[in-house]
């Protein structure tokens, strides 16, 4: 059977199920008998009750959405007191963090790595060089997760959606102050943030304002052993890594909302951050067999800073008969520095480097959506989505030698420059066929255009388009009211980064397999992807839920990060390598415990657990898996509210399995589990103020991991050991 012909009857299967649901739906509006009259007494009190209801409880989003996501509210977001997004993220159904543990990562969904996940700032992808770890949790009112793509928001989600969602809406007036106080292993932090909120007739407004900063102290181990295919020891280094520094930031954030006479509303909301970075570092290095190419100990020391400022303004007009256009505009300005010294020795020279760097990224994005309900039960919308940004580097490096040996200077002066445009146009419709069944289905075309060109390689120009057609249906089980259950269907894809796709080399100190030189490859095609989503949610009485989604993605010319050796140096580049696909099933529970015990304790729980398998076709097994995807993650948390006291104490126990990955023919690697216990006490002394008590990473597990090449020769095998600590927080809030 053909690859196209398996893709169309895929394609047939939530739509089958949609019609044989819808059908059974139809059924049963069309048997039901009309409904008597209640009695006189009855209905001015019922709709009253009704109306009560739903005013307390407000909409719920996952709930009623046809789109499958996940919102996380203001609260739980600051229930844990957590410096950066990635530490609220980790603890969400089917999200894991990469990278040491309490030190944020690279952030996933479904376990995959390598930019599978779309992170999103307002529904906008977040622009180059922009941290989400600039934005101060405190500015943020909901974070969003997406298991489905849509076709308002980008399709390269293949995994899925993060979207954070930003205040705007000024209720009240209100000001609030927050000073705290960390200390990780005997370095100390602090932070505060302010925040004015107000209104002024039509106007409301909000000012925000952050700076923090802390030490820290890092070390670190690693080994590289080479066996040759006998299983003799050909030799074996240990390096020593010590490491060491100081952060600093400071942010401002102001907004403003205009409702204007007509009924229109303008926002404005802007973003000014500043970081710097200082650190030293020093390797030592032993090995039983001498190389005159190897460094025996190096000292390194510098700074960077940065500067970012991002600004965007919305307008959302009413027109006639309910319909609404939506338009936004955006700009962004990031500039980034660092100077670097570096002093080495091998066994017959002495190295010593200095190295600066400067860049850029500008850019804006503008994008708009026309909603009108031209056909009754439906919610039609149409819209544009589009972004230029472009990006300028210039690197230094000089490179001064001592003594005689092998090794040559590296002296650089290089600059290049990338501009990347992208546009799409989307169209969907949210369909209310019954009071059971709903359907969204939409389509959208993206495509991508990006230029670059640099003092030692020639233009390259690569460009890239897709359409994605989406279809998802919710279906509310006859005879329940808390059942549920979801099908979807999705074509997502994952361009290549910008990075990748620049063939710049960047040089490492030791080269080897295991240690590789990198460069990107302009020849990168985009990750294309079917996928299908099912899930069942259980909804109880008291707000709780108690859900079940599976998932499969059917990924065409995946990339994986491919090693090669050229005249003696080991280059990795990023490369296009066959079909992938991946699966799993995630279960997750929030529920307070007197939903299941009457005379339980105020004790909240969460609870979260995720499989996820893949396969990757031209690489042999086992354990062919995508590269660094997590097989299974876990968390279990409570929230405790001691009722003769002003005190919430809770915790949160997260799991992220490692194990074997083969990640090409000569390639493995392998991680350990990784276990990070948070706990919080937050006592309140009164309505306006608190004190949160918080520890992070109260286990402080090692981080170890190992990679491997292993041809003809042998075997070259690189560990790791990186120690964590326990971070202590202590926040002081108050509003006033």
């Amino acid at each position: 059977m053909s690859s196209a012909r398996s893709t169309f009857r895929l394609a047939l299967i939530p739509f089958a199920l949609s019609l044989a649901f819808g059908g059974s739906a139809f059924a049963q509006e069309a048997a039901k008998p009309e409904q008597k009259p209640n009695q006189a007494a009855k209905p001015a009190a019922a709709p009253t009750q009704k109306v009560e209801i739903s005013g307390a409880k407000g909409y719920d989003e996952r709930r009623q959405d046809t789109a499958s996501k996940i919102v996380v509210t203001q609260e739980e977001i600051q229930r844990y007191g957590d410096a950066n997004i990635g530490d609220v993220l980790k603890r969400l159904p089917g999200v894991t963090i990469g990278g040491v543990q309490g030190r944020g990562g690279a952030i996933r969904m479904r376990g995959l790595g390598a930019g599978y996940t779309q992170i999103m700032l307002n529904g906008e992808p977040s622009p180059p060089g922009f941290s989400l770890d600039s934005i101060s949790p405190d500015n943020i009112e909901r974070i969003e997760v997406f298991r489905s793509a849509t076709a308002e928001l980008s399709t390269q989600a293949i995994a899925g959606a993060i979207n954070i969602v930003l205040k705007k809406a000024i209720v009240t007036a209100q000001r609030e102050l927050k000073l705290g106080m960390s200390d990780e292993n005997g370095k100390l932090g602090a932070n505060a943030s302010l925040q004015l909120s107000d209104r002024a007739g039509r106007m409301s407004y909000s000012i925000s304002g952050n700076i923090n900063h802390g030490d820290f102290e890092r070390p670190s181990t690693s080994s590289e052993v080479f066996t040759d295919v006998s299983g003799k020891q050909v030799y074996a280094r240990q390096t020593e890594s010590k490491s060491n520094g100081a952060f600093s930031s400071i942010g401002f954030s102001p907004r403003i909302n205009w409702n204007l006479e007509n009924g229109d509303m303008i926002t404005s909301q802007s973003f000014i951050n500043a970081n710097r970075f200082r650190f030293n570092n020093a390797d030592t290095t032993s090995t039983t067999q001498v190389d005159d190419r190897l460094y025996l100990n190096s000292a390194s020391n510098g700074s960077s800073s940065s500067a970012s400022a991002r600004t965007n303004l919305n307008w959302v007009h009413k027109l006639a008969d309910s319909a609404k256009l939506d338009v936004r505009f955006g700009a962004n300005v990031n500039r980034r520095s660092s100077d670097n010294t570096f002093v080495a020795n091998s066994a017959k020279q002495t190295l010593s480097r200095t190295a600066n760097s400067s860049n850029t990224d500008n850019g804006f994005t503008f994008g708009g959506k026309y909603t009108a309900p031209f056909v009754e039960d439906h919610a039609i919308a149409a819209g544009w989505d589009g972004g230029y940004s472009t990006r300028d580097d210039e690197n230094k490096q000089t490179d001064s030698l001592t003594g005689s040996g092998v090794i040559r200077p590296i002296n650089l002066n290089e600059t290049f420059n990338a501009d990347v445009k992208r546009l799409a146009l989307f169209v969907q419709d949210e369909w209310t066929v019954s009071k059971l069944w709903s359907i969204y289905a939409g389509v959208r075309w993206e495509g991508i255009n990006t230029q670059s060109k640099g003092s030692d390689y020639a233009e390259v120009n690569n460009r890239s388009s897709v359409v994605s057609p989406i279809l998802q249906t919710l279906y509310k089980l006859p005879g329940s009211k808390n059942d549920q259950i979801r099908f979807g269907l999705t074509r997502t894809y994952k361009a290549p980064d910008t990075g990748n796709l620049i063939p710049r080399r960047f040089i490492s100190s030791n080269n080897s397999a295991t240690s590789p030189d990198r460069m990107g490859n302009p020849n990168l095609k985009p990750e294309l992807a079917w996928g299908l989503d099912a899930g069942f949610e259980h909804y109880l009485s008291d707000g709780g839920v108690l859900g079940v989604n599976v998932f499969l993605r059917k990924i065409d010319d995946f990339t994986r990060t491919g090693i090669s050796n050229v005249n003696g140096t080991w280059i990795a580049m990023p490369v296009n390598d066959g079909q992938a696909t991946t699966r799993g099933i995630e279960f997750d529970a929030k529920f307070p415990l007197r939903a299941f015990m009457d005379d339980a304790p105020a004790i909240d729980v969460r609870a979260n657990l995720a499989f996820n398998s893949s396969s990757v076709n031209s690489v042999p097994g086992p354990n062919n898996r995508l590269d660094a995807q997590t097989p299974v993650s876990a968390n279990f948390g409570i929230d405790y509210k001691l009722n003769d006291m002003p005190l919430t104490i809770g915790g949160n126990l997260n799991f992220q399995a490692g194990g074997p990955v083969r990640v090409s023919l000569n390639q493995y690697s392998y991680s350990i589990p990784k276990r990070v216990l948070d706990v919080y006490a937050l006592w309140k002394f009164d309505a306006m103020s608190n004190l949160r008590v918080s520890l992070g990473n109260a286990l402080h597990q090692d981080n170890i991991s190992n990679s491997s090449y292993i041809d003809n020769s042998g075997s070259l095998v690189r560990s790791s050991k990186t120690p964590t600590n326990v971070a202590l927080r202590v926040n002081y809030e108050l509003k006033f």
